[in-house]
């Protein structure tokens, strides 16, 4: 959690890349992006308790394989109608297609991990046959 309390008028772009341990080239990107608008003073970029929990709901979404534009859907179902139920039907369709692909992922990781083992046990048999050790 931030030094300063969730009910700051503003963070600094310094004060975000902190606490969420980002760059703040990173926070430029999601910025270009469209997902989060921080208030300019000349150069500044100040942001709001808004702004820092689309941030945080924009990592999330990142550590959870979602893409950009995966996530832009997401935060804008927030911003507009479909109305909550809308809303939530969407959510928990992305959380279902990317839970599907990543058990299928999980799937293909076991498999190429069950042929890598049929190798290693074919050389070591083979090794065993000409007479080496490992």
């Amino acid at each position: 959690m931030s030094a300063k309390s969730e009910s700051a008028e503003f963070f600094t772009i310094t004060e975000l890349t902190r606490e969420f341990g980002i760059s703040t080239r990173t926070i430029r990107f999601y910025e270009d992006e469209g997902l989060i608008k921080p208030v300019r003073r000349g150069r500044t970029r100040l942001f709001r308790p808004a702004d820092r929990r689309l941030l945080m709901m924009i990592l999330r979404g990142k550590r959870l394989g979602f893409s950009i534009a995966e996530i832009r859907e997401i935060l804008n179902m927030y911003r507009s109608p479909p109305g909550e139920e809308g809303q939530m039907r969407l959510l928990m369709k992305r959380v279902t297609e990317r839970r599907r692909e990543l058990e299928q992922k999980r799937r293909d990781i076991e498999e190429t991990l069950r042929e890598l083992e049929q190798v290693e046990d074919a050389c070591l048999a083979r090794l065993a046959e000409l007479g080496v050790g490992r």
